[in-house]
């Protein structure tokens, strides 16, 4: 089986998020993470309330692989929510670090989260420029 019809360790490596999630901070609510068959993709299903706004979302979380190449190196994922935006973001995944950029890796808008030692907990702050941002907190239900 060539590389390309193999999931990567890197997306590979949100298994940790596999599972439903209570999140608390500047949103409240939960988020839902499966893997599409093949485990190509992982699905997050999201219902929060932000700024006092009900928003329920989708995103498919994976490599970009448009047809005849092989997949790109970033895990990618386009957020798609009740309220009609869309959002494109990169994911990783280090040890216990989870840093999510919205947009390109490396932007200046970003989440960073810390897994507990029994991985049931995320902490972490999405941060904005400018200045603004929120911290969150999710734990497994």
């Amino acid at each position: 089986m060539s590389e390309a019809n193999t999931p990567s360790a890197e997306l590979k490596s949100l298994d940790r998020l596999v599972g439903t999630w209570a999140v608390t901070g500047g949103a409240e609510g939960t988020v839902r993470y499966e893997w599409m068959p093949g485990g190509f993709f992982l699905i997050q299903h999201v219902d929060l309330t932000q700024d006092g706004e009900q928003v329920s979302g989708m995103e498919m979380i994976g490599h970009l692989r448009p047809f005849g190449e092989q997949p790109g190196d970033d895990v990618v994922s386009r957020y798609y929510d009740s309220q009609g935006n869309t959002f494109d973001y990169v994911y990783e995944l280090v040890d216990d670090k989870l840093t999510i950029w919205a947009g390109e890796n490396g932007s200046p808008a970003y989440f960073e989260g810390k897994f507990n030692a029994d991985g049931i907990q995320m902490t972490g702050d999405w941060v904005y420029p400018g200045g603004g941002g929120y911290a969150s907190t999710m734990t497994r239900i």
